[in-house]
């Protein structure tokens, strides 16, 4: 994958990566609102229970964009996506709490624009 776009984080062992996709905001959205009121979801739960459950969502959402890029780009070599249940299993709280900065990582390196100057300066000189 791209790794300017993408981060990693490691459940049950295995590296994967996460990638924020537009397939992935649109979810995020429908469910949030829009990116910055997840972040604001993800910084202020209610409760124990409901932060850990957006927590699960939002990893699997991200871990499986990478997947369904790869099958759709090789549907003879499909791979499986991630559930919630198994990143429950495979994870303990204290991985859910570094989770949430590979979270941010991705939604930064998702959302990153790259503006480039352009190399002749004519616009920026001012007729004499």
């Amino acid at each position: 994958m791209e790794n300017d776009r993408s981060t990693s984080v490691t459940i049950g062992g295995t590296e994967y990566e996460m990638l924020l996709t537009t397939r992935a905001t649109r979810a995020i959205a429908g469910r949030y609102g829009g990116l910055e009121d997840l972040g604001e979801k993800l910084l202020h739960s209610e409760n124990m229970e409901m932060a850990l459950n957006e927590i699960i969502w939002i990893i699997t959402l991200l871990v499986n964009q990478p997947i369904l890029i790869h099958n759709l780009k090789h549907p003879e070599d499909k791979r499986r996506e991630l559930t919630e249940e198994e990143v429950e299993l495979l994870t303990s709280p204290k991985d859910l709490a570094g989770f949430k900065d590979a979270i941010m990582e991705a939604m930064l390196r998702g959302t990153k624009r790259n503006v480039e100057s352009e190399a002749d300066g004519a616009k920026n000189t001012q007729a004499g």
